[in-house]
């Protein structure tokens, strides 16, 4: 079978119950469980006052919890070592490098001026690592919540999102914008999530059409967003737009780039170009999924995909291949349309596609894709799902 099924929340919940009582000989008290994501369109506008829509996979992050009679949270994973961390301090980056996304959360909490009890925590999760799926978002969100439940309190969802941002940005060094934490944060059951990335104001666009599916697809060529490609693309659209000389790129025309290309000079003025049809691009989806205009969408996400490759140069071949091998399907096939998803150099595809052909499209996409590549992937179905919440 070429599609893998999504482990229930419920058993996720129930492999972090017990291996909390296996390392640390605690019931859990708090469940919290924060899921990733895939962005059908808008790719590197957030952090460009751009729109985006995301929404969240029915894969998650799931931390099991309860308060100690220590001054330490002591936080165990079945991905990477166990940590322990000292409460009495402010958090600062450290070793291990993964536990510097639940530092900076804590850290957010403490200055907020919320004392942090001592706690034992076991995190588990079903959202692929290096997968341009928002693992680390999904892994904020869900240690944020649960220390909601530890301290008996409820950020407003907006506020969350921020805080698992401002981790990402001063404890994981990305310069992320606020796409992938909003995203698990507000996400709904068969909801995407439109994001106005200058107002920060996110809009739930109905998905419940049980004739689409979503595929995702891991190529299994993974990213390290902090190793400065992520940070340069930023700084490039920075650039472009002090040349350009307006206040948001939400007010920079197609025409203003073609005016100041040679002024910009590449790579710049291909970034430029990107953001610019980007946002169009996004504008133009949502309105086709308001007017259930799903045909609309396909060269919408193929024209995003070859903007990402040739403009911005994000994708990969492994990337190029997948969304190759999904247009050589083709709408007969059964699919809509096709792009890469995520900050790119590795990670995913996303693939929306007739319900009926999903596990055809699967098989092919599965088949072909190792045939020339030798990697097996792997390949998951997804409609939008709940976000951060206490179990």
């Amino acid at each position: 079978m070429s599609l893998q099924l999504n482990p229930p929340l419920a058993d996720l919940a129930n492999d972090a119950a017990t291996l909390l009582r296996e390392n640390f000989q605690a019931e859990a008290s708090v469940t919290a469980a924060a899921p990733g994501r895939v962005n059908l369109i808008g790719e590197h506008i957030d952090y460009c006052d751009g729109f985006v829509l995301p929404f969240a996979i029915d894969r998650y992050v799931v931390i099991a919890a309860t308060s100690n009679d220590s001054r330490e949270g002591r936080i165990g994973t079945t991905f990477d070592e166990a940590v322990t961390l000292d409460l009495n301090k402010r958090k600062e980056p450290g070793q291990p490098k993964w536990a510097n996304y639940i530092r900076g959360v804590i850290r957010g909490f403490q200055d907020r001026g919320h004392h942090i009890p001592g706690f034992d925590a076991f995190i588990v999760s079903s959202v692929p690592l290096g997968a341009g799926l928002s693992s680390s978002a999904a892994l904020e969100c869900a240690m944020a919540t649960v220390l909601e439940g530890l301290l008996d309190t409820v950020l407003e969802t907006r506020e969350k999102g921020l805080l698992c941002q401002k981790a990402e940005h001063d404890f994981a060094m990305v310069p992320c914008g606020i796409m992938d934490q909003f995203a698990s944060a507000f996400g709904q059951a068969n909801r995407l999530v439109l994001i106005d990335c200058q107002t920060g104001e996110p809009e739930l666009v109905p998905f419940e059409n049980p004739d689409l599916t979503i595929l995702v697809s891991n190529t299994k060529v993974s990213h390290e967003l902090s190793d400065g490609g992520y940070a340069a693309r930023r700084k490039n659209t920075e650039d472009g737009l002090a040349i350009i000389g307006k206040k948001s790129w939400r007010d920079v025309t197609a025409a203003d780039v073609e005016a100041a290309w040679d002024k910009l000079g590449d790579p710049v003025n291909r970034r430029a170009r990107h953001v610019v049809g980007e946002i169009e691009r996004t504008i133009s989806a949502s309105k086709a999924l308001a007017a259930n205009d799903f045909e609309a969408l396909g060269p919408l996400m193929a024209a995003s995909h070859a903007s990402l490759r040739h403009d911005f140069e994000v994708s990969c071949k492994e990337l190029d291949l997948m969304v190759e091998i999904a247009h050589k399907i083709g709408r007969a096939g059964g699919v809509i349309g096709a792009r890469m998803t995520g900050g790119g150099f590795g990670g995913s595809t996303v693939t929306l596609c007739e319900s009926g052909k999903a596990e055809a499209i699967a098989a092919t996409l599965a088949a072909e894709y190792e045939a020339a590549t030798g990697i097996q992937p792997d390949i998951f179905a997804s409609r939008p799902s709940r976000g951060a919440h206490l179990i």
